[in-house]
């Protein structure tokens, strides 16, 4: 199994907090950092000093980093010209000697759409679908020959698709908890299908999909990396667990069956259990990227005990 930091940046993080964040994790032997892709704070706080740009703070994570994977969980649809993001994405590869992924979705915060100016079409998934098939495709597309796509959304026309990725295949994610149209999309373009912020019966039936989407396309599913994405608090004792409860925003007296929330051993338990159902990869999203303290306790006590 492995274990990727998973960040929320918007909710207030300069670029030196995600890097010493990053460093942290790479140091501590954590397989990936990943980030969000948002532009505005969610639920309390103020956000400051405001948003960082994904895309941006990855490519310097790439030249100061040296073995992490290095994405995003999600980039969101909304926010990119598919032709432009496979150019970012395949230098920010190149920038890390081929240790980017790719996580990539509908988008769904309209309200940061609105702030920022960033049209919000009430129907996604087929701008998904078309920028997952560009991406994909100017990517391999052999050196010397061009790509072109005609579809609702977009077209392109003899593209040199260029430049490409260090990578022979950059990873990407597809995530999300629709009951039809992202199976088949993880199935159909995908290395990777997450579910985040579910119980454990939910993640069990979201795999059971997806494995029979992956049957339905003619892909053996065994070539689709499953994974999970929870909250995670761990602690020793009752006060930091509390403390670290509230700076990522919940109560912990609050059910917990979506998170990884408890003591090193409650957490090592479940995270046995989401081994057990078929998960590979897990990211554990800490919201306090300047609790380094955190990073540290749970690659001691927690991924030590699982891996």
């Amino acid at each position: 199994m492995q274990f990727c930091a998973f960040t929320e940046p918007q909710q207030g993080a300069d670029y030196d907090t995600q890097l010493a964040h990053a460093q942290r994790a790479e140091q501590l032997g954590f397989d990936g950092w990943f980030r969000s892709d948002h532009y505005m704070v969610m639920g309390g706080g103020d956000g400051l000093p405001g948003p960082t740009e994904a895309w941006t703070t990855l490519a310097g994570l790439a030249r100061e980093t040296s073995r992490l994977r290095l994405g995003t969980l999600v980039s969101s649809a909304t926010y990119r010209v598919p032709g432009i993001l496979a150019i970012q994405v395949a230098q920010v590869d190149a920038m890390s000697h081929g240790r980017v992924e790719l996580g990539l979705g509908t988008g769904w915060y309209a309200a940061e759409h609105a702030a920022y100016g960033i049209p919000f079409p009430e129907k996604r998934f087929g701008m998904l679908e078309e920028q997952l098939a560009i991406v994909t495709g100017l990517w391999a597309t052999p050196a010397g020959a061009t790509f072109s796509f005609e579809g609702e959304h977009y077209s392109l026309l003899d593209s040199p698709a260029l430049p490409k990725p260090a990578q022979s295949t950059v990873p990407v994610i597809v995530g999300g908890g629709g009951p039809r149209r992202t199976p088949q999309l993880a199935a159909r373009y995908a290395t990777e299908f997450n579910i985040g912020f579910v119980d454990e019966a939910t993640i069990a039936q979201k795999f059971a999909t997806v494995r029979a989407a992956c049957l339905e396309e003619a892909r053996d599913p065994a070539t689709l990396r499953l994974s999970v994405a929870l909250p995670t608090i761990v602690a020793d004792d009752e006060a930091t667990l509390r403390r670290r409860c509230a700076a990522a925003g919940f109560d912990p007296g609050s059910a917990h069956d979506a998170r990884l929330v408890g003591t090193p051993t409650q957490v090592a338990a479940k995270l046995e259990r989401l081994r057990a159902l078929g998960a590979e990869r897990v990211y554990l999203q800490t919201v306090d990227m300047t609790d380094l303290y955190h990073l540290d306790l749970i690659a001691r006590e927690v991924i030590a005990r699982v891996s």
